[in-house]
């Protein structure tokens, strides 16, 4: 059970031994620490709490638990969340360069869109006499029943929702400094919080 929480700093480019481009997001992975151990006789479910990028140096006790500006659960199995203990500390050093891991974050905001940036629709014919329906979605109703299906694909709110992105290599480590590469892109914009797990390599 190895995971840590990550900022995404940006994506750049690194080259293998053979010259290769390898492209990367650079993430500031940790330190994170842990807070609390959650228990199935005490909570319902067995879980490590763990706090990342502290807000404040002097806390007062009526802060206490709110130190951290991030605070995230991690479920295991009994035996896995038994080897945590509160206060432990957990940064980059847990994971090896060539480990594959998945990653979570909150994908980038675009606001209200349209059904050919949001689906990919393809839209109207550009000529024979389209006139102002360029990009409009077409019909949505059905003769029966006399109602728009549940789901339809219409214009709306697009992005800011949780994505996972699995079977990613850690390319890179760099120990002193908290940093990451990831090959490939990660979610969400410069700054998003992520949360990375180990996995299984794929088959």
């Amino acid at each position: 059970m190895k995971f840590i929480l990550a900022k995404k700093i940006g994506m750049s480019q690194l080259f293998d031994e053979k010259g290769n481009v390898i492209p990367v997001t650079w993430v500031e992975a940790g330190p994170c620490f842990v807070t609390q151990i959650k228990t199935e006789d005490k909570d319902g479910y067995w879980a490590v709490q763990v706090g990342f990028e502290k807000k404040k140096k002097n806390i007062k006790k009526t802060e206490k638990g709110k130190e951290y500006k991030y605070l995230k659960e991690f479920r295991g199995s009994k035996e896995e969340v038994e080897k945590f203990k509160v206060g432990q500390k957990i940064d980059v050093s847990i994971f090896n360069e060539g480990d594959i891991v998945k990653v979570s974050g909150k994908s980038t905001g675009k606001g209200f869109q349209g059904v050919v940036k949001r689906w990919g629709f393809a839209g109207a014919p550009k000529t024979h006499g389209t006139k102002h329906t360029h990009r409009a979605p077409g019909a949505i109703g059905s003769a029966w029943p006399q109602r728009v299906w549940k789901g339809k694909k219409m214009p709306g709110r697009m992005g800011g929702e949780r994505v996972t992105i699995k079977n990613l290599e850690i390319v890179k480590i760099e120990k002193d400094k908290n940093l990451m590469a990831i090959k490939g892109a990660v979610p969400g914009k410069r700054g998003n919080l992520l949360e990375i797990r180990a996995e299984e390599p794929k088959k």
